[in-house]
């Protein structure tokens, strides 16, 4: 099964599945270079519904947040590595530098976010409540990050040195 979906076959699936009475999480991110702490946080999401969709920035939104040296991966492959996890059952992009017309669209029951985010400052938030969702903090391993691997790689291996592989 094809868990990346566009946005209109994504649609279809979640009104199905609210059909049969499930519930819809949503989360979002960038998730580049995925770690321990991206895997944690997305399975904690996905207990919080019974099916749970992972909207990923685009390369170009993920640029505009963080800089014109991220994304260290492209957004296909990042895609790929996400739907790769049982925890994640669909994946979708945005390009926008936020989510909220995308969780407009889809109106998830719940939208699980890292507790790194006051919960007042929660993209989509309002909107969720609004038609009676709710909005979960999922807990974060601290110093965890992408942000911090490549720090770590910087500083064993130095911006300029030759990295060893195996024969």
């Amino acid at each position: 099964m094809n868990k990346i979906l566009t946005w209109e076959v994504l649609k279809r699936e979640v009104d199905r599945l609210r059909g049969e009475g499930k519930k819809i999480a949503f989360t979002n991110g960038c998730f580049d270079i995925l770690h321990v702490g991206h895997v944690r946080y997305l399975r904690e999401a996905r207990r919080t519904g019974d099916c749970l969709v992972l909207a990923l920035n685009s390369d170009a939104s993920v640029r505009a947040i963080k800089g014109e040296k991220r994304p260290l991966v492209p957004e296909g492959e990042r895609a790929e590595v996400v739907a790769a996890l049982d925890c994640v059952d669909y994946v979708t992009f945005f390009a926008e530098t936020t989510p909220l017309r995308l969780i407009e669209f889809l109106r998830p029951d719940v939208l699980a976010k890292g507790a790194d985010w006051p919960e007042e400052a929660v993209v989509g938030r309002d909107a969720v409540l609004s038609w009676g969702g709710r909005v979960v903090l999922c807990p974060l391993i601290e110093g965890v990050s992408t942000t911090n691997i490549v720090a770590r790689v910087l500083q064993v291996y130095g911006s300029g040195a030759k990295i060893e592989t195996p024969a």
